[in-house]
């Protein structure tokens, strides 16, 4: 479904993605560990055309999409959940789906009918506003909010910062059906470790802008093979 070749970015001149190179299958769900400041973000954004590459490649369903903008990669199915959530606060939880609906390919008010059965929570919560929302429930409605467009892949960028348990269970669950109903293919980039084994078939490691290796999620559980890996210690 997707193949990242060398692919470079920078902000300036400062070079931050320095040769990731990798495949995704269809369907699959794919972790990317790593640090603060290791070039995650940074790959999300390029991947979604946000921000433009400066050498390499990103295929996607047989087409090469790196010099599109990101409301093209939007339209052949790409979606991305920033971080931080980036939910309209002064607009009602509908008004942000519909803002989700608006650039899909093909605009079907059905398809918020859809959504929110997925997502029970936000139903009860369709006049509030965004902004008076629980970090969890802006969270749940960002994700919400990228499915109005009907993705085949979910770029979901650190989804649990900041967001009580009882919420990261439900995004799991979601997730879970998502995959089982729909076969959306999700590339997640997350710090939270269980939240990354309960989820990914395969975790990517990312240091310094380059991918340095592969972990099986069920390693995820040895704080030695953590650290070994990425540095990193159990929370």
């Amino acid at each position: 479904m997707l193949v990242v070749k060398n692919l470079h970015a920078a902000y300036g001149r400062i070079p931050i993605l320095t040769g990731v190179s990798f495949a995704l299958e269809p369907g699959e769900y794919l972790g990317i560990l790593g640090h603060n400041g290791m070039g995650k973000t940074t790959l999300m954004r390029a991947l979604m055309g946000s921000l433009p590459t400066t050498a390499g490649s990103v295929t996607f369903d047989n087409r090469d999409v790196t010099r599109l903008a990101a409301h093209a990669r939007s339209r052949l199915g790409i979606g991305l959940v920033p971080q931080g959530r980036e939910i309209f606060p002064s607009l009602t939880v509908m008004e942000n789906l519909r803002m989700g609906l608006a650039s899909a390919k093909r605009e079907d008010p059905a398809v918020i009918d859809d959504v929110l059965s997925e997502f029970p929570r936000l139903v009860r919560l369709l006049d509030r506003r965004g902004g008076a929302l629980s970090g969890g429930e802006q969270q749940l409605l960002a994700l919400a909010r990228c499915l109005c467009t009907r993705p085949r892949l979910v770029l979901l960028d650190e989804p649990t910062e900041g967001i009580q348990p009882s919420i990261i269970e439900e995004i799991i669950e979601t997730l879970l059906r998502l995959k089982h109903k729909h076969s959306i293919a999700m590339i997640l980039v997350e710090q939270n470790l269980d939240f990354i084994t309960s989820l990914s078939q395969r975790v990517l490691t990312i240091q310094k802008g380059r991918i340095t290796g592969e972990i099986n999620p069920n390693d995820l559980k040895d704080s030695e093979a953590v650290a070994s890996y990425v540095g990193m210690t159990m929370s």
